[in-house]
């Protein structure tokens, strides 16, 4: 019932985002190569579909290997940190002192490294990604009930199943949440990669390539097709947070429960 009812807000958010974009452009008397019509925007995409699909599918396989790279990397390090204090001392700064690098400052040099191609771009998504699905877990694992994780050892529950019967079901909303932040923020990594390291064509060097051409429906069409994948990047984690803690569903019920 939840799940269908955000999905359901997540259609009529879009639906009045489509009407006061329309209604701008009506009342507003903007000049169609300052900003198109929605039903332009996506007339560009129909036209240029046959062009644009292989570039998207190009698009999306940079952010799935890239969100997996970091997101592996964040669970990984957010573990590490969590168990190991003095590690969390000594590498936390330099996590955050990565962060502080502007991405766009980072592609350049990668591309240098590591050439024109796929590599610097997953290396993008992933740097983007890491950090927010590192600190959430890292954050989760602190925040477990510690009277559950003295009851484990009390009982001599071994180090892994207390990690896996009580601290992950516990620190899985702060994970989902890091990885969603992450979905957010991984097709920006990759469209920035785009830019910085594609020797041919891309979505964003198409984008680039309209906005040259002063074609305002090719260039939105474009913003609205990345703009699609980093929202199903997030609604498909969404999707794995729903069906992967069912407990949350059930305690959700059993609160709904004791109002009535």
């Amino acid at each position: 019932m939840r799940f269908r009812r955000n999905l359901l807000g997540s259609f009529l958010s879009f639906v009045v985002v489509v009407g006061v974009w329309q209604a701008i452009i009506t009342f507003g008397h903007v000049a169609p190569y300052v900003a198109p019509t929605p039903l332009d925007a996506w007339r560009s995409i129909v036209e240029n579909w046959s062009h644009l699909w292989p570039l998207t599918l190009t698009t999306v396989k940079e952010t799935v290997f890239g969100f997996g790279a970091g997101a592996a990397l964040g669970m990984g390090l957010g573990v590490l940190l969590s168990k190991r204090r003095f590690v969390q001392r000594v590498i936390y700064p330099i996590l955050i002192l990565s962060q502080a690098i502007p991405i766009i400052a980072l592609a350049p040099p990668l591309v240098l490294v590591l050439g024109f191609g796929l590599t610097p771009k997953i290396v993008i998504v992933a740097w983007i990604v890491f950090f927010p699905v590192t600190v959430s877990v890292l954050d989760g694992l602190a925040n477990v009930d510690r009277d559950l994780l003295m009851l484990a050892r009390a009982y001599g529950a071994s180090p892994w199943r207390t990690f896996l019967a009580i601290e992950v079901p516990s620190a899985s909303s702060s994970l989902f949440s890091g990885l969603k932040i992450g979905a957010t923020y991984a097709v920006t990594g990759a469209i920035i990669g785009e830019l910085a390291a594609s020797s041919g064509s891309s979505l964003a060097m198409f984008q680039h390539a309209q906005s040259a051409q002063l074609d305002a429906a090719g260039v939105y069409g474009t913003t609205l097709i990345m703009t699609a994948v980093g929202m199903g990047w997030f609604g498909l984690v969404a999707l794995v947070e729903f069906f992967t803690t069912p407990w949350k569903r059930r305690s959700i019920a059993r609160r709904a429960g004791r109002h009535i």
